[in-house]
């Protein structure tokens, strides 16, 4: 049986290990991420937390509705079981009738399709294998834009620093992505919660010889994935190509492993391509969209 429990309501050890052990697990759908990046959420439970779906949701001229957070790419339904297109349809039809307008990102593994399912591409790359390998599966612009790196231009770091990384965010970006303050906000506390945890979170930047921030990058880290959660660059990294050495030093740093790094995308054809020149593949997700019901 599907049930809608609330957040307060939650048995959020067995919510957080359905999580944890899930086929599928991604660090977005984890109470703690949740309860900074959501305005509020709930959440349908299966059984004994046999699967879970969680359901960010907030109000706006005083009607409810399921959405996205920001800094959130998939959530969806998780289990420990693989996931049948069926048991996927009854979670959605077990949202309550509060919500009049639903637009929610599922994750891969939540296959399914309809009038209401939109499809969205994401790419990955698995670690493992040693670097050399890796390396060796980058297309050959990238390969050689690695080869070109003059570290007496560009210095390529480990920092605590994610404050100026935002900043040079804000500066490139502000009149070109929709975001408020608070998002900026919930960022930057999930950032530093996530420092409180060793080893959950790389943040890599590029600075030139002069000591400039160039670019930099936020990588979270679980025991399945890397997410390539976001990124930051100026006109000068552009023209240094300094996110390839970024993202190839957490490749370099994380082959051999069993991990999967989560590249977040895009469905932008430059980005794109940026992605796949790292030898990432392309894994399809869906999003459910429910317009408003008078």
């Amino acid at each position: 049986m599907i049930q809608y429990i609330k957040r307060s309501e939650l048995d959020i050890k067995k919510y957080d290990l359905c999580i944890k052990n899930s086929i599928n697990s991604r660090v977005y759908a984890f109470s703690w991420y949740l309860d900074i990046v959501a305005d509020n959420w709930d959440a349908l439970i299966l059984n004994d937390y046999d699967a879970v779906m969680p359901l960010p949701w907030k109000t706006k001229y005083y009607i409810k509705y399921i959405y996205t957070p920001c800094w959130t790419q998939q959530l969806g339904v998780f289990s420990s079981d693989e996931i049948s297109e069926e048991l996927v349809e009854k979670f959605l039809k077990k949202f309550p009738n509060k919500f009049l307008k639903t637009a929610l990102n599922l994750n891969s593994h939540n296959a399914i399709s309809g009038k209401n399912i939109v499809s969205k591409k994401n790419y990955i790359l698995l670690l493992n294998k040693p670097y050399q390998e890796l390396f060796k599966g980058y297309k050959y612009v990238r390969r050689r834009c690695k080869n070109l790196l003059n570290t007496d231009r560009v210095n390529i770091i480990k920092t605590d620093n994610f404050q100026d990384v935002i900043r040079l965010f804000i500066q490139q970006k502000q009149e070109e992505i929709d975001l408020k303050l608070i998002d900026y906000n919930r960022l930057e506390n999930l950032i530093k919660l996530l420092k409180k945890t060793e080893d959950s979170v790389d943040i890599v930047i590029a600075k030139n010889r002069e000591g400039v921030l160039l670019g930099g990058a936020f990588f979270i880290k679980n025991s399945k994935r890397i997410t390539y959660l976001f990124s930051s660059i100026s006109q000068e990294g552009r023209d240094e190509q300094v996110m390839t050495y970024i993202i190839d030093s957490i490749i370099e740093k994380h082959a051999k492993s069993n991990l999967i790094l989560d590249f977040e995308g895009s469905m932008i054809p430059g980005i794109a391509f940026f992605f796949r020149s790292f030898g990432a593949r392309e894994e399809i997700y869906f999003s459910f969209q429910k317009r408003l019901i008078f």
